[in-house]
């Protein structure tokens, strides 16, 4: 059943482009062409020739990389947030500011601060993950039952010994929720970062096949985005099913 509608897809696809030399968007038949090229080589034996490694390798290490440090950031500031009040007020009205935001509109800051290249890349993706995983910590550690906290107590569980216990258990599907989002974001994130003047990536791919006209490459470029970032997702929702087998919405 879930084949049934990129099969559909894949029908109209190729009806509304066969046979079309003047279409700027190429066959289904052209593109699967192109991605055995970049994959394999052999086809057209140009630039794009069996670099698909080279510029997946790139972009996945930017990806993880910057939703790590993401995590690494998000996590522990989401808990201080959403726990303690004093850094609620402090700190909270700033980043809301900031969250609308988009990333795109942190481009030509980024290369100034980081200059052209993959610091830029790496920053930029950084941010499109960092608010999602923020966002869904916060809310997770909010959400907290007041009743959890009062049994923790009555156990002798007190003070910073409650975030390990009560809070991190209770807010980690809420959690996972924004590591979904987050790691998603970062793919998406990844085409924009990869236009700071990175040499290597999907996202350079993709832009310097636009300037060439070459769309089957574009299509290519986005289609193994898409198959990579779901599979990530997939690797998060194994994890969080394996972390969170007591949740009954993560069973």
């Amino acid at each position: 059943m879930a084949a049934t509608f990129p099969a559909a897809m894949l029908v109209l696809w190729h009806v509304f482009t066969v046979g079309r030399p003047g279409s700027l968007i190429p066959p289904p038949h052209e593109v699967w062409l192109a991605l055995q090229d970049l994959t394999f080589g052999g086809i057209n034996d140009d630039a794009f020739s069996r670099t698909l490694h080279i510029h997946l390798l790139a972009s996945v290490s930017r990806v993880y990389g910057g939703f790590a440090l993401a995590l690494i950031v998000a996590l522990p500031l989401g808990m201080l947030i959403g726990r303690v009040p004093l850094v609620r007020q402090v700190i909270d009205p700033t980043l809301q500011i900031l969250r609308p935001v988009p990333v795109t509109a942190w481009l030509p800051l980024a290369m100034i601060l980081f200059g052209l290249g993959p610091r830029s890349a790496f920053f930029l993706v950084f941010l499109g993950a960092f608010y999602p995983i923020l966002v869904n910590t916060v809310f997770g550690v909010r959400s907290v039952e007041p009743r959890l906290f009062e049994a923790a107590s009555m156990l002798g569980c007190n003070g910073s010994a409650q975030f390990f216990r009560v809070v991190l258990p209770a807010a980690l599907p809420s959690i996972f929720t924004g590591m979904r989002l987050g790691l998603g974001f970062a793919w998406v994130v990844i085409v924009v970062g990869e236009m700071t003047g990175v040499q290597t990536g999907l996202g350079a791919i993709i832009m310097e096949a636009r300037q060439l006209s070459r769309t089957e490459i574009v299509i290519s470029g986005m289609i193994v985005i898409g198959i990579v970032g779901f599979l990530s997702d997939q690797l998060v929702m194994l994890l969080g099913r394996r972390l969170l087998s007591w949740s009954p919405s993560h069973g």
